[in-house]
């Protein structure tokens, strides 16, 4: 991961719109383009408002763009059956789940070896984790 933590904000407060259309919500940030999500209930619509705008920060970050800034929530017009919520996330833990999120591997060892190690339960996903942090200095 390349970005850099001393410049980046841990706490945002954007204004959603929170849209009601046919027996659920959608939810769109008019500072966020681009971040739209929607939940069934009000309750569903709130977490999934949080969550996409957690994802869209984070990729906000992660690409070096720059954040905006948030609109006052009196400034924004609203369309029909539409009201608006502050939505508050705090980056920290986003960016630490993200950052560790796992990718597959694919290695290949000769049999004897494989058997040998399946024989010992060997969890090679900790086995190559363990060596590649102790080749690289990092245990």
């Amino acid at each position: 991961m390349s970005m850099s933590k001393a410049k980046l904000k841990d706490r945002y407060i954007f204004p959603a719109i929170f849209e009601y259309c046919e027996k659920s919500y959608t939810v769109t940030f008019p500072d966020l383009p681009g971040c739209i999500t929607e939940g069934s209930d009000i309750d569903e619509a709130l977490r999934m408002a949080k969550e996409a705008m957690e994802l869209h920060i984070y990729n906000l970050e992660d690409d070096k763009e720059k954040i905006p800034t948030p609109s006052k929530p009196e400034n924004i017009k609203l369309p029909k059956h539409s009201f608006t919520s502050l939505i508050e996330i705090w980056m920290p833990p986003v960016r630490n789940e993200m950052q560790n999120e796992y990718i597959k591997k694919t290695l290949t060892i000769p049999k004897w070896l494989n058997d040998v190690a399946l024989e010992n339960k060997l969890n090679f996903s900790q086995l190559l984790q363990a060596a590649v942090k102790n080749k690289l200095g990092l245990l």
